[in-house]
């Protein structure tokens, strides 16, 4: 299990510096407010308008960078900061969380994989430490790799989930940065401010999904014979 272990300390220090500058680019460009003087309520509301999106309430909830959006009640969900605050951060979070809206009408392609996904994903991560371990076990025993197998087929699942991930990120970002541009809701500063910020975040999915990915072939070569 040496590998094993690795693999997962330089996934999570890769993580852990990610994370850390992700948080350090909030701080910064929650000092740069709006000349505006708009709040991240109140860029999110008028995204949604200039979208033709009507159906769709813009909330806040508890938490940092809680943020997010739930198709299935149609919500725009800001951390409270977020949803008070009048900072380029702020405004770039709002805007990308109602990027996702933005997919969730047009009926993006890989929004709606992704959304098709969650219920596997969800029973997949729950049995997975389960049945990776148990599969480790029986396998040392008595040989057999059925379990192992098993384990490796819902690793894989949550793996691609990642993956599918990715561009319903990027894009999500991608609609709001292009509308914080062309509408001129932000200056050219701010929007270097927002746009900074949106690559970070979306820099915490990608290396999410190259440690999945790693383990996934560490546990792949666990099955294919080679022990360590």
């Amino acid at each position: 299990m040496t590998g094993y272990y690795l693999i997962i300390g330089i996934s999570m220090l890769i993580s852990w510096i990610v994370s850390s500058r992700l948080k350090s680019k909030f701080e910064y460009y929650s000092k740069v407010h709006l000349r505006n003087g708009l709040s991240g309520k109140e860029i999110a509301e008028k995204m949604l308008r200039d979208n033709g999106i009507t159906d769709v309430q813009v909330v806040s909830v508890p938490g940092h960078l809680s943020d997010h959006y739930n198709p299935e009640t149609k919500t725009v969900n800001l951390s409270e900061a977020v949803y008070m605050q009048r900072n380029a951060a702020a405004a770039a979070v709002a805007a990308h969380e109602c990027g996702h809206a933005v997919q969730h009408a047009v009926g993006y392609s890989m929004l709606q994989l992704r959304s098709k996904m969650v219920p596997v994903v969800s029973i997949s991560s729950n049995l997975l430490q389960f049945v990776l371990m148990g599969g480790i076990v029986v396998m040392a025993m008595s040989g057999n790799k059925t379990v192992l197998a098993i384990g490796v087929v819902l690793f894989a699942i949550t793996t691609l989930f990642a993956f599918v991930t990715l561009p319903v990120e990027y894009d999500a970002s991608n609609r709001a940065l292009k509308w914080l541009k062309t509408t001129g809701t932000v200056t050219s500063e701010e929007y270097t401010g927002a746009e900074d910020s949106l690559k970070w975040a979306a820099r915490t999915y990608v290396v999410a999904a190259l440690g999945s990915l790693a383990q996934l072939m560490y546990f792949a070569s666990l099955l294919m014979g080679r022990r360590d």
